[in-house]
């Protein structure tokens, strides 16, 4: 029996409105202005579990909410993992926790990566900048239950060398069997040996069976667009293209309206959709 099951309904099992009190027991500085901060219960109520691709609301006490991927292994009890990129008050008043400090947590919220449906597939992972860090839950699960999945095959892209998420993690992956992870950046610098351009310039080097594989992608939207552009014209199905719109939430929960985005809430239908679903409205002025 599997450790997590893929289909439960975290949200049911949390107060979706009461934060759980939790404390900052290790803070990781990965890039420049990203960091990884580790959470557990500041009491005897345990941090709930959570699903690959769901999402946390986050409050700094004093300053505000906001919502983060989890981007830790989702079978590893007792801890929660954030990645989270300095970029505003309440960002850089998260990332300044001192181990000791308190953080609220609510959720998990959000729709999940399909790993259920992903099953004797290959997965195609492709993420830019800090969206590796939603992705992450899904390569921790892959690995956990290799025989379940055919090839894994990483793509990532970040501005330059010194951007790139996980590079420890990244190369030891790489090293396992049935495995494939290639990074680039934007502006290499002289001792960047590795590939330059944008991430869809790293399909040349991928096999790919598109009827055979799922595709899962976190990044900017301009970057989904064009990755699924360039995946539909190599034959991989929209249903089968899955992307993650995390923006503008402010509730998660569907009751404040900042998160709608074409017919959808994407906290409460989201954050991960089919690209079929979100071919409409991607890349529409002003939506």
């Amino acid at each position: 029996m599997e450790a997590i099951e893929l289909e439960q309904d975290q949200t049911s099992q949390v107060d979706t409105f009461q934060p759980v009190p939790a404390v900052v027991s290790q803070v990781r500085k990965d890039t420049p202005d990203t960091f990884t901060l580790t959470l557990e219960p500041e009491g005897a109520e345990p941090l709930p579990s959570f699903l690959p691709g769901q999402f946390s609301m986050l409050y700094v006490f004093g300053v505000g909410e906001l919502p983060i991927s989890i981007s830790g292994d989702p079978q590893e009890k007792g801890k929660l993992l954030y990645t989270v990129r300095s970029v505003g008050k309440t960002t850089h008043a998260l990332v300044s926790r001192k181990v000791g400090d308190s953080v609220g947590v609510r959720g998990p919220f959000g729709k999940p990566w399909p790993l259920k449906a992903a099953r004797g597939k290959d997965v195609l992972v492709v993420a830019g900048g800090i969206g590796l860090a939603p992705l992450r839950p899904v390569i921790y699960y892959i690995l956990r239950h290799r025989a379940d999945y055919g090839r894994l095959v990483i793509l990532y892209g970040a501005r330059s060398p010194r951007d790139l998420l996980y590079q420890k993690q990244l190369d030891s992956w790489s090293r396992l069997p049935d495995v494939q992870v290639l990074t680039t950046v934007d502006y290499g610098g002289l001792s960047w040996h590795g590939h330059v351009g944008v991430v869809t310039t790293l399909f040349r080097y991928v096999r790919l069976q598109p009827l055979h594989s799922v595709a899962m992608v976190c990044g900017p939207e301009i970057m989904m667009r064009y990755v699924a552009w360039e995946l539909e014209a190599r034959g991989l199905p929209q249903g089968d293209l899955y992307v993650s719109m995390e923006r503008n939430m402010k509730c998660g929960v569907g009751f404040c309206g900042h998160c709608q985005f074409g017919p959808y809430f994407i906290c409460k239908d989201g954050p991960i959709f089919t690209y079929r679903e979100m071919r409409p409205w991607l890349g529409k002025y002003e939506l």
